[in-house]
């Protein structure tokens, strides 16, 4: 959470849901704008495009975004939220998500470096055959 309590800069984080269990997904390219920082913890870069098109979950990584323009989509596994320009959104380990960009959305995602990894190996071997195992590489599972 941010600590200004400022409406405006609020930071959305996800209930707590179940999981479930489905068959395949896909991950479309994400297309890095700008800007890029990576560390030993976390990395953070600016992107234009939408994450995968399936309901995932990583079981060890938190992951962040946060909107600069235009909106994201994104959804759990027992809702939808579509967040705009301004707003944060938090997503801990554990819980299952997934998300789509606006035309013209730009954000800013920051990751952990297993999941750079992943997001990478996805790109290199876009088969859907393979992609329950990549994702399984990194501890993460597509569940549908």
């Amino acid at each position: 959470m941010l600590n200004d309590g400022s409406e405006s800069n609020r930071c959305e984080r996800p209930s707590k849901t179940q999981i479930g269990y489905v068959n395949r997904g896909s991950l479309p390219s994400m297309n890095p704008a700008s800007f890029s920082a990576s560390g030993k913890s976390f990395e953070i870069h600016e992107w234009r495009g939408s994450g995968p098109a399936t309901l995932h979950v990583h079981y060890s990584d938190d992951e962040a975004w946060h909107v600069l323009e235009g909106e994201l989509t994104f959804r759990y596994a027992d809702r939808t939220e579509t967040v705009s320009a301004g707003r944060t959104v938090f997503v801990p380990a554990g819980i299952a998500h997934t998300y789509t960009a606006g035309s013209d959305a730009r954000y800013l995602i920051v990751l952990t470096p297993r999941l750079s990894a992943l997001i990478a190996a996805l790109q290199e071997d876009s088969h859907r055959s393979r992609q329950h195992e990549i994702y399984r590489r990194f501890d993460s599972e597509v569940l549908e």
